[in-house]
């Protein structure tokens, strides 16, 4: 029953001591030549659009002030400059601070003292760019530097170096599709104009339309002949009205000789009952 206890309580000493000692997500440390470190968070992905990042340090000399800010990264032996801010004694603007235990007299009040073992805790304000220096494609770093009383002092010189979110891509734009004429046989095919309908301008209602006049087939022997690509494919109708001149005749023809035929019959059946006694 003992083993129990003792199982839970070292297991929640590891798990005290890995957050303990953990550094946050997206932080990053830098050390210094004398064995100081310097703690930003965060230092990747910082939002283009302006961000505030929490700095932390331990193990600074004292006698030495110094500045933190969001500066230009110029290598190793040179001091990061220019820093976002400039030199800010105040600190009011946000984007540095100056951190000292004995500051000159004018900067009594000004000056932030050190914490225990050397430590200290600020925010800074950072954004993409430095003045005219884009911190896209120029290193820039969160470091900490010998102030303006120790200008040549290397000894304070810490970086982190701090990096922008990837920009967002452009949202493309879409032009309409203009639909292509249908194809047969690689000629190309366009719809004919519709028909103008029965009664409309050009067409009078219930007559014959110009169009019909205009391609009607001339007779044989009017001496205007079909083109050599109509010969012979046109065929010539002839139509008879029952009110013309030749309707008349044929009808003459017909009903005469069935008039005389009665009229013939009528007169033998007289004849023949007067001849009956």
């Amino acid at each position: 029953m003992r083993a129990l206890p003792r199982a839970i309580l070292t297991v929640a000493a590891i798990t005290v001591s890995i957050g303990l000692g953990s550094t946050p997500a997206h932080a990053g440390t830098g050390r210094g030549p004398a064995g100081q470190t310097l703690t930003a968070t965060p230092t990747s992905g910082v939002s283009r659009a302006g961000a505030t990042v929490t700095v932390t340090g331990n193990g600074y000399d004292v006698t030495k002030g110094i500045y933190v800010a969001f500066c230009v990264d110029n290598g190793a032996g040179a001091a990061p400059s220019p820093c976002g801010g400039g030199a800010d004694t105040t600190g009011s603007t946000g984007a540095s601070h100056w951190i000292s235990s004995d500051p000159p007299s004018y900067g009594e009040g000004l000056a932030v003292p050190y914490g225990p073992g050397g430590s200290f805790r600020v925010t800074l304000t950072v954004s993409p760019r430095i003045g005219t220096i884009d911190c896209t494609v120029t290193r820039c770093v969160v470091a900490s530097r010998a102030d303006h009383t120790r200008t040549a002092d290397r000894s304070q010189d810490v970086r982190v170096p701090v990096s922008f979110a990837a920009a967002a891509a452009p949202v493309p734009t879409r032009t309409p599709a203009t639909a292509a004429p249908a194809t047969t046989g690689g000629a190309a095919r366009t719809t004919p104009p519709a028909a103008a309908p029965t009664g409309a301008a050009g067409t009078p209602t219930g007559g014959t339309p110009a169009s019909a006049t205009a391609t009607a087939v001339a007779p044989a022997g009017t001496g205007d002949p079909a083109g050599p690509a109509d010969a012979g494919d046109q065929a010539q109708v002839t139509r008879v009205s029952a009110a013309s001149d030749t309707g008349r005749w044929w009808l003459a023809v017909l009903v005469v000789p069935v008039l005389g035929a009665v009229l013939l019959a009528g007169l033998r059946r007289r004849r023949h009952r007067r001849s009956t006694p």
